[in-house]
């Protein structure tokens, strides 16, 4: 059986042939979004609204998946996994899609991109995340937002390098958890820019015009929960691994692999804009606490870390 095919647009007037069609542009994936402009009610409605959202990734991390994507031979699960661990809300989407996929057989979690991809195998990865839609065209409209969600995506690089860091100075062996748990650290802020960003730019201007004013208290004001809550609420929606949520949930602060994804996260935020900022020395003296450092120790240690010269 054929297909009908619609008759071909008349030629431009004066011309005696068409031009040739133009090569079609990439596939995208349509991103019919529609932000949230009010606050959700409640932990339970908020949680559904972001499980459900389809999470968008960085514009670089789709545009290197579709590259991949052409060539899948030439790829392994190290070489695509140094790629997605440089996007956090791409190893969100990863990890979240692995832990759908475990079989009831399976002993452990598959806790790290690169123990995702292994298990997923590369064809079924591929098969299983086609074209993304990014950041970039989802608050293409919203320039404030855009700024925004990118401020908290380079910290949360920043921090998952300083967490290494400091996993790897204490020998921890669950130090790529430990990295991905920094990363993953304020997952839930970024998709707060992405599916709320009048939202979010309210909590940043309250925070602005005090800067007395704690964050969860902002949080709680604008959105009715706090974002630290809604975090876990997804993480077990999710059923992402319990390691991973047991290192980002910052309420269990007596835990050595907790005390280092939290500082990590405390002095990315803190060294955001200046090293010179007046809460670094008490950052350095806590992490120094932690790593059985001196203060000059620690921040040569964090200077490393960081690349600061």
């Amino acid at each position: 059986m054929t297909q009908s095919v619609p008759p071909a647009a008349p030629a431009p007037s004066g011309s005696e042939e068409a031009h040739p069609p133009m090569p079609s542009p990439p596939p995208t994936t349509p991103d019919p979004f529609q932000p949230l402009t009010r606050p959700l009610p409640d932990l339970a409605a908020w949680t559904a609204h972001l499980r459900a959202m389809e999470i968008p990734v960085l514009a670089s991390t789709a545009e290197q998946l579709e590259l991949w994507r052409a060539n899948e031979d030439a790829v392994d699960a190290h070489l695509l996994g140094e790629i997605l661990n440089k996007d956090p809300l791409m190893t969100l989407k990863l990890l979240a899609h692995a832990a759908s996929q475990r079989s009831s057989r399976l002993l452990t979690d598959t806790e790290t991109v690169t123990a995702a991809l292994v298990l997923m195998g590369i064809t079924p990865f591929f098969r299983a995340f086609g074209a993304q839609p990014t950041v970039e065209q989802r608050l293409a409209s919203r320039p404030d937002a855009l700024a925004g969600v990118q401020r908290v995506l380079h910290r949360a690089e920043r921090a998952a390098r300083f967490a290494l860091g400091f996993a790897a100075h204490r020998a921890d062996p669950d130090a790529a958890v430990i990295h991905s748990a920094a990363l993953l650290h304020d997952f839930s802020e970024m998709l707060l820019w992405c599916a709320a960003p009048d939202l979010a730019l309210e909590i940043q201007r309250r925070q602005s015009a005090d800067p007395t004013l704690r964050s969860v208290a902002a949080q709680r004001a604008v959105l009715n929960v706090e974002l630290g809550d809604l975090e876990q609420a997804l993480m077990r929606s999710w059923h992402l691994p319990e390691l991973l949520a047991h290192i980002v949930d910052d309420k269990k602060a007596n835990d050595p692999q907790v005390r280092s994804v939290t500082l990590a996260v405390r002095l990315a935020r803190h060294t955001a804009q200046s090293w010179e900022n007046p809460a670094v020395p008490d950052d350095l003296i806590d992490l120094g606490e932690l790593l059985n450092l001196s203060p000059a120790h620690t921040l040569k240690l964090v200077h490393e870390v960081d690349g600061v010269v």
